[in-house]
Formats: structure tokens, C-alpha cells, sequence
């Protein structure tokens, strides 16, 4: 109900909303009722078209590494509130573009800070960007917000840049200014709409609908998988406290319980629980660098936002298979099938 009123009727700018992330965020935005403009690179996934977004937002096509579109879309919204998720998402793409990758998730930062600090009204802004941004030794340690920042591939560094780069903002322009600014790192996301390639949940689902066995590349790997929803109400519980408190924006990690931290293994069969299937490992020859071990600290976010994870791994992985099951009928109604989950999950007790 607080973030219900506190978003209804308020204008926001997402940026990214024809993504996965973007578009479960767009879904719950719309449903508390704000005022949404989406600013994005055309879908590459059928995700956006599956939602009908263009029905319930203003849509707007265009790419962060143009910085007069971006601020021309920006300073047009006039923001009360800003969701930066767009990106170059894939360690494994930005292994092919790099440069790319730089200027979309570092320089395509830098166009939405230089024009928020134009506004002259009062606004919160949460940039997302992603657990790799630490520098990762592949140690038993879960990762807080203080830990040094690094990045051994392309898409990792070109985020913890992005991170450098926002604290630079807040602290040399932002202090005393009407636009308030945080960053949000979190997980592995999972979910229903997820139809990215070389990711392990739209390649499940993919392989079990043509009754094929599922690819695995690095069964041992560990991460913190954690419902797109978990991130997504972080985000929103971010905003708010910025939104309410005028304080000083900083990073939150936004992970899942420590217990939930698995194997890809342990997602796989997981998944087989809730669609029967089989598995088997891929040999790479080279393979790109991809870290071993991630583990996120989520107290920062529990002690000062009150946010927690609500659902277990096996309710995420649950939900996930529904919504992909769902999906495969003729009248299927994406936008109230995201709704549906946001609501069965907002009746969840935080863990």
C-alpha cells in the first residue's frame, strides 16, 4: 500500500523497458498506477511484444550512446522519479563487443547523469547495475557494498566503471541538489520473460519444450539466484527511501538468502523438479573468463530499507517454470500473468 500511493500518478522514466528486468519493473510501475516513459533500444526478445507495453506506457525508441536522445526524452518527462536498467547485459556478448559494451553501460551512464543535473525539481534516480562489479578473487566472502570494485571481462569492468562513475556524480554535482541518486547491485536474476541466449533458464526452457536436454556449461559455478521480483521491489524500496528521506544516495546489494546461493547444478535439477527433463554438460574449448563464485551481503539493504528476500530458491524456480509453462497456451495474457506473480508475492512475509 506505502508503494502503491508513493508511485501512483507520478512520472517516471525507465530506461531499458523493452528488456526482461525493464519489463517486469514497467508491469509493476503501471499496475501502482505512475505515468511511465520508456526509453530503449528496440525489443530484441518477444518479452515486450508478449506484455503490450506500447498500451500501457509511452514509448519511445532510442539509445543511451546518443546523448541528445537521452536528454531530450528525460528533460520532456520531467521525472519524479528515474529507473536506469538499460545495458548491455551479457558477459558472453561483451566478450564479441566490447567497445560496445563500454559505451552503452559506462558512457550511456554518463548521458543520464549530465542530464539529470539539469532538473530543477526534486527526483530520485536508482541506477541498476550488477553484482560483478566487484573485483572477484573467488573467495567464501559474500560480497558488501565497501568491497573493492574491479571487473576481469568487459561487461563486469564496464559496470563497476559505471559504478566509480555515479559516486563520482553524486559527490562532485549532486550535493544540495534536487535529484537524488543511488546505485543497486544484485544477482542472477530468474523469471518468466527471460528469453536471452547463453543464459541458463530461457536455455532450460528452450531445450525442455522440444524435449531436449538441457545445455549446462559450468555446472559448479556458484551464484545468487534470486526472482526477478526480488531486485525489482529493492529497486522500488530504494527509490522510496531516497524519495521520502532527501538523504544522500550510496550502493545496495540486493541478493538472495545465503542458503540460496547454488550450484548451476542445483538451479538444473531444480528446474527438473518442476518440469521433468534431463541435462547434460557442454565442453568448451577456451572458454571466455567467467567468474566462479558470487556471493552477495544484503544487511546494508535490510538495516536501512527494510527490504529482505521473500521467496526461497525453490519458490523462485517454481514461479519461473509456471510463468515459461503458461506461456506455451494460445491465450496466454503476459501482462496479467506478471501481475498475477507481483501480487502472490507482495502476500508474501520477507524471510
Amino acid at each position: 500500500m506505502i508503494l502503491r500511493s508513493a508511485f501512483r500518478g507520478k512520472r517516471v522514466w525507465l530506461s531499458g523497458h523493452t528488456g526482461f528486468k525493464g519489463g517486469w519493473l514497467a508491469v509493476w510501475l503501471i499496475e501502482m498506477g505512475a505515468r511511465v516513459t520508456g526509453f530503449s533500444l528496440p525489443p530484441q526478445t518477444p518479452f515486450f511484444s508478449q506484455l503490450k507495453l506500447k498500451n500501457w506506457l509511452k514509448h519511445e525508441v532510442g539509445d543511451l550512446r546518443d546523448a541528445g536522445k537521452v536528454r531530450k526524452s528525460i528533460l520532456r518527462c520531467r521525472p519524479d522519479f528515474v529507473f536506469h536498467l538499460a545495458a548491455q547485459p551479457l558477459v558472453r556478448d561483451s566478450y564479441l563487443r566490447p567497445l560496445e559494451t563500454y559505451e552503452v553501460n559506462t558512457l550511456g551512464t554518463a548521458h543520464v547523469l549530465e542530464t539529470l543535473r539539469e532538473l530543477r525539481h526534486p527526483c530520485t534516480a536508482v541506477f541498476v547495475t550488477t553484482d560483478k562489479v566487484y573485483r572477484n578473487e573467488e573467495r567464501r566472502h559474500a560480497f558488501r557494498e565497501k568491497d573493492p570494485l574491479g571487473g576481469e571481462d568487459p561487461y563486469s569492468a564496464s559496470k563497476a566503471a559505471a559504478e566509480i562513475l555515479i559516486n563520482s556524480y553524486r559527490d562532485s554535482f549532486f550535493q544540495g541538489h534536487p535529484v537524488r541518486i543511488a546505485s543497486a547491485r544484485s544477482g542472477n536474476v530468474i523469471g518468466g520473460g527471460d528469453y536471452s541466449i547463453d543464459r541458463i533458464v530461457p536455455d532450460a526452457f528452450r531445450a525442455l519444450r522440444r524435449g531436449q536436454p538441457i545445455p549446462v556449461r559450468n555446472p559448479s559455478s556458484i551464484r545468487p539466484w534470486q526472482h526477478v521480483l526480488e531486485p525489482t521491489a529493492g529497486y522500488l524500496a530504494l527509490a522510496l527511501h531516497l524519495f521520502r528521506d532527501r538523504k544522500k544516495g550510496r550502493a545496495y546489494n540486493f541478493g538472495p538468502s545465503p542458503k540460496d546461493q547454488k550450484t548451476v547444478s542445483a538451479l538444473v535439477r531444480q528446474i527438473l523438479k518442476n518440469w521433468p527433463g534431463r541435462w547434460r554438460r557442454i565442453q568448451e574449448k577456451n572458454p571466455p573468463h567467467e567468474a566462479g563464485r558470487l556471493q552477495l551481503n544484503n544487511q546494508q539493504a535490510w538495516r536501512e530499507l527494510g527490504w529482505k528476500p521473500r521467496l526461497s530458491f525453490a519458490q523462485s524456480v517454481a514461479m519461473t517454470m509456471d510463468w515459461y509453462r503458461e506461456s506455451i497456451h494460445p491465450n496466454f495474457d503476459a501482462f496479467q500473468a506478471c501481475r498475477h506473480q507481483i501480487e502472490e508475492y507482495l502476500r508474501l512475509d520477507s524471510r
